[in-house]
């Protein structure tokens, strides 16, 4: 068992967009298959958004090229490991980072995502190990035949694994068919140990529940992490953009503050389309952040740009908060029954 750190930790968010992105609409900014104000559906596939260096139609095989693109992100999110493991020990990764996000339709051929699992594996093991960090990773995994989880995995700093959580909340709205390709976690809500602390790493939709994160409280976690993929419609107005960002926020600062724990959030940025439905897509909006145990905004990215974010966590400060702010002193479990029915008496 690692010896954990007692005072605290440097932590790095790594947000990104992936490495593909539709040349732009010059008429209203939105992105058309068939428009012929975009260059015919073209993707751009580079490392570099800046720099684009090759192109692939959406006629062709999306299973090669889109097994491409993934390695490509892979490559993106290792030199992005290496960077930010120059200033920070606990390494962050976003939702589903080795894929586009590819629940925005309902297509049995990205389930072959899933059996690039163990590759995955190795290769993010091969990183924490190489960089000396402890690296939060969210993969697609494929547990059996026609049985599939969205994965966090933890590796240590030797490479070793940690521990794993298997997202246990799915949702299934429109462009978030997850329940299509993902069975619901059964490892409970355990905190993995590692040699920054006992993490409780809980994954997107579950940041909604503030059962999930009290159970990683009560049992111990130092910390909450929630790798995210959660973005806009274009179609949306801009109140409702706003209200959306807000309440995603809101939510998981009333986490940290309802459990007395400092709280890290990593968000995917960047546009990307439904392949399966023209003038669709989600433009996840970032603004990835590190909140304290009072809810104190700590650090928080952009709504538009790839970067690393960087923040220190402070674990005695959640003694401190709680000493003045008991709400673990003060629950009255034996009144909290109802809880475990769906709805009602």
């Amino acid at each position: 068992m690692p010896q954990i750190k007692q005072d605290g930790v440097k932590v790095a968010l790594v947000q990104q967009s992936y490495v593909f992105d539709l040349v732009k609409s010059k008429c209203d900014g939105r992105l058309d298959s068939k428009s012929n104000c975009i260059d015919k559906g073209k993707f751009s596939q580079n490392l570099d958004s800046k720099n684009p260096t090759a192109h692939l139609g959406i006629g062709e095989n999306l299973e090669s090229w889109q097994k491409e693109l993934s390695k490509k992100m892979k490559e993106k999110t290792k030199q992005a490991i290496i960077e930010a493991s120059k200033n920070a020990e606990l390494i962050l990764l976003q939702e589903l980072h080795a894929t586009q996000y590819f629940c925005q339709s309902e297509e049995t051929k990205y389930l072959a995502f899933a059996q690039d699992f163990d590759e995955n594996v190795a290769f993010f093991s091969t990183i924490a190990k190489e960089c000396g960090v402890v690296l939060v990773t969210s993969l697609f995994e494929q547990r059996a035949r026609g049985l599939y989880h969205n994965t966090a995995v933890v590796f240590e700093k030797d490479g070793d694994i940690a521990g794993k959580y298997r997202k246990m909340h799915i949702p299934d709205d429109p462009q978030f068919y997850e329940k299509f390709y993902f069975t619901p976690g059964d490892l409970g809500f355990n905190p993995i140990k590692t040699s920054v602390g006992n993490l409780g790493v809980l994954v997107c939709w579950d940041q909604w529940f503030p059962e999930a994160a009290r159970i990683m409280a009560l049992n111990g976690a130092d910390m909450l992490i929630y790798p995210t993929a959660i973005g806009w419609f274009d179609a949306d107005c801009e109140a409702e953009k706003k209200r959306q960002l807000e309440a995603w926020q809101t939510i998981q600062r009333g986490h940290a503050i309802a459990n007395g724990l400092p709280l890290a959030s990593i968000n995917r940025v960047g546009f990307e389309p439904n392949l399966q439905a023209e003038g669709e897509g989600i433009r996840f909006f970032g603004n990835s952040f590190v909140c304290g145990p009072q809810g104190e905004i700590l650090a928080q990215a952009s709504n538009d740009k790839d970067e690393i974010l960087y923040a220190f966590i402070d674990y005695e400060r959640t003694k401190a908060v709680r000493d003045i702010w008991p709400f673990f002193r003060d629950r009255r479990i034996e009144h909290y029954q109802p809880l475990l029915k769906l709805y009602g008496k």
